[in-house]
């Protein structure tokens, strides 16, 4: 499937598959942002507050409290993937091939389309429309995912052109992927929010569906790019990674990193994205997850510290 969706996208010539441009962001980076969320990751994080991303083409969300039982949707659906009932709408996720058509004739908006085709202009465009605010705090724009390498066309060509307007550049990135092309990409890029989610590479495996033994060897080669500064972002999972071992594992690795990694960012996990997981017939592992405690983030925050790192909470 990965391979179909990439000859797909192949063919919206200098187009890419943008699923929310959120402006004003204050987490993504220094400063006040645009934050530009791309479509398509190799992972499969089970907590992901974006599960949206993951799926590189476009695709559907549905909002059943907004609907009105009319059945134009199931009318037209060429697979039969949906069926009314007096009370309620089902979809068989497994026989819907995103054709789309629900979308367009749902009355209700009950039935929403999550992914466009946009051009590098049409992106700059609206970024742009916050510049006055870039340039007072000291902010600019940052390309997020899912995973942004994997449309890395189209990601440098919107850093090259955000660099030539004297926006300041940032890259959201897991590192999952070939060097040689992340390499190009960095070229564009002032600051790189860089995913760790484990030093286990089994257990990485396990929980994300890849090994870590690239991500931790880009982000090494990352750090050596001149005037490149690195924010290691560290999503705490409850039962995965919220222990001082592997605490403690990861400071040892930052250390070794030096001077370019500015601080390490604990994100600690969150139900927020649940909904959209039903909304986009997907299966939410985290349901019974609770969140974690103020003060055992705090702890873990501490736990940084006294390894001589810089640490930030939720940031």
């Amino acid at each position: 499937m990965r391979q179909q969706e990439e000859d797909l996208l192949s063919l919206k010539d200098g187009k890419g598959v943008v699923f929310n441009i959120q402006r004003f962001s204050i987490n993504d980076g220094p400063g006040i942002r645009s934050t530009v969320f791309l479509k398509g990751c190799p992972l499969c994080c089970p907590w992901c507050q974006n599960p949206e991303s993951i799926r590189l083409l476009p695709e559907i969300f549905t909002r059943n409290i907004k609907c009105i039982r009319c059945g134009k949707c199931a009318d037209i659906c060429p697979n039969g993937a949906i069926s009314m009932t007096k009370d309620s709408r089902n979809i068989d996720w497994d026989m819907c091939n995103y054709c789309l058509k629900c979308v367009e004739v749902c009355p209700s908006k009950s039935i929403e389309l999550v992914g466009e085709y946009k051009t590098v202009d049409e992106v700059i465009e609206e970024v742009m429309k916050d510049s006055g605010y870039y340039r007072r705090t000291g902010g600019g724009i940052t390309i997020s995912g899912g995973e942004p390498l994997v449309q890395w066309k189209f990601t440098t060509a919107l850093l090259q052109k955000a660099k030539q307007k004297g926006v300041h550049t940032a890259i959201d990135t897991t590192g999952y992927f070939n060097w040689d092309i992340m390499d190009k990409v960095l070229d564009y890029t002032k600051l790189v929010l860089y995913d760790v989610k484990h030093m286990d590479s089994a257990k990485h495996k396990k929980a994300t569906g890849v090994p870590n033994e690239q991500i931790l060897e880009n982000l090494r080669k990352t750090v050596k790019k001149p005037g490149l500064k690195v924010w290691i972002r560290y999503p705490v999972i409850p039962s995965f990674n919220d222990s001082q071992e592997v605490l403690d594992e990861l400071c040892a690795f930052a250390a070794e990193l030096g001077p370019a990694v500015e601080k390490i960012s604990l994100l600690p996990f969150h139900k927020f994205g649940e909904l959209k997981y039903t909304a986009g017939g997907r299966v939410y592992a985290y349901k019974d997850f609770s969140v974690l405690s103020d003060a055992k983030v705090e702890k873990l925050g501490e736990l940084i510290k006294s390894n001589g790192l810089h640490v930030e909470i939720g940031k």
